[in-house]
């Protein structure tokens, strides 16, 4: 008899992992249980069978167990694998830190990670090829980004800085001593 994943099935095996910190998700293999009925929105809300997960703590259980292997999402524990919808990226980041000379840049996301931007995590901006319209994101962990939200993106723009990458200019943002190009300097003067 097959049994069907549930939510609480999972959060239960996951809790029962847990040892402090991260799971070692990247470690864990199990075997597909099939799809789950969750989905997280593009605004970071995490739904369960249409309803949204009010509760915090769960959500921030399930993202510890989410892993992303060729493009698809899935919650892991260590012995089942079941399939969810992300619409854009998992994660939203909520908020940053400016410090240090090399103006290190610490991203906070939604669901209380905290990622430093650089060459381990970089930050990327996609432009929507009929508006233009930028959608920037950041690195997390193991393939997982964060969509950073307009009111982090505007403050971004208010560091940025031009320089030349590959003998283009750009106008982009540094953290950890790393530049980051999010539009071409050409392209400015149309915005």
């Amino acid at each position: 008899m097959i049994v069907k994943p549930t939510a609480e099935g999972l959060a239960a095996s996951a809790t029962a992992a847990r040892t402090g910190g991260l799971p070692p998700v990247h470690l864990w293999n199990p075997p597909f249980c099939g799809d789950l009925d969750m989905v997280i929105k593009r605004d970071g809300t995490w739904f369960y069978e249409g309803t949204p997960i009010g509760r915090k703590e769960l959500v921030r259980l399930f993202s510890t167990i989410l892993k992303i292997e060729d493009g698809a999402y899935f919650l892991v524990t260590p012995v089942e694998k079941v399939g969810i919808t992300v619409e854009d990226a998992p994660f939203v980041a909520v908020d940053f830190e400016v410090s240090g000379s090399d103006q290190t840049l610490t991203f906070e996301t939604n669901v209380r990670d905290r990622t430093i931007a650089g060459t381990d995590n970089p930050i990327r901006v996609v432009r929507d090829p009929e508006t233009g319209e930028p959608a920037p994101y950041v690195h997390v962990r193991a393939g997982l980004e964060a969509l950073i939200d307009r009111k982090s993106f505007y403050r971004l723009v208010d560091l940025g800085e031009t320089d030349t990458v590959g003998g283009v200019d750009w106008f982009g943002v540094r953290s950890s001593g790393v530049f980051f190009p999010i539009i071409p300097a050409s392209d400015l003067k149309e915005v």
